[in-house]
C-alpha cells in the first residue's frame, strides 16, 4: 500500500514536470525540435505533444475512475497519434502550455482525493484493473522518462 508521504513525492514530480520539460526544450531549433537524429524513434517535439496526449488520458483516466463505478478505460495507439498533423505541424510551445495548465489540475485534484478514492478503480482491457494509485506511481516517472528520450535524442545530433 502506498503511503500518504510516498503520494505526496509523486505529486511533487507531477507538479515540477511542466518547469522540467520546458528547460529542456526552450533554446532548442526547430531543426533540434523536429529532426529525427535516431531512427526509429520521436523526434523532440514527438515526444512533447506525446507527453500532452498521454498526460490528458491519465487525467480523464483518473477522473472517470473517480466518478464512476468501474469505468472501462480506453487504450490509444500512441504511434499514431504521434504520427498527426498536431504532432508534427504544431509548436511545442501549445503542448507545453497545455501540460503547465493540466498538471496544475492534476494535482489540485490529487491532493483533495481522500483514502477511500485511491482504492476505486477502473478497468483497461490491456492491463486490468487500474487504480489513482497505479496512475500516480506511472505518471510521476513517464514524463522523467521522455526527458531522458529527448535527451539522449539530443546527443546523437551529428
Amino acid at each position: 500500500m502506498t503511503t500518504p508521504s510516498e503520494r505526496q513525492i509523486r505529486i511533487e514530480k507531477i507538479r515540477d514536470f511542466p518547469a522540467q520539460l520546458e528547460a529542456v526544450v526552450q533554446n532548442l531549433s526547430d531543426a533540434d525540435l523536429n529532426t529525427h537524429f535516431i531512427e526509429g524513434e520521436w523526434t523532440v517535439a514527438q515526444n512533447v505533444h506525446h507527453l500532452a496526449d498521454s498526460h490528458m488520458n491519465s487525467f480523464i483516466r483518473l477522473k472517470l475512475i473517480l466518478t464512476e463505478d468501474k469505468p472501462p478505460l480506453k487504450p490509444y495507439l500512441q504511434e499514431k497519434w504521434a504520427e498527426l498533423p498536431d504532432s508534427h505541424d504544431l509548436p511545442v510551445a501549445s503542448s507545453l502550455a497545455l501540460l503547465k495548465g493540466l498538471h496544475e489540475r492534476w494535482c489540485v485534484l490529487l491532493e483533495q482525493l481522500q483514502e477511500e478514492d485511491w482504492t476505486r478503480s477502473g478497468m483497461h482491457p490491456e492491463i486490468g484493473a487500474v487504480t489513482p494509485d497505479d496512475l500516480l506511481r506511472i505518471y510521476a516517472g513517464h514524463g522523467e522518462g521522455h526527458i531522458d528520450q529527448i535527451n539522449k535524442t539530443l546527443a546523437a545530433k551529428k
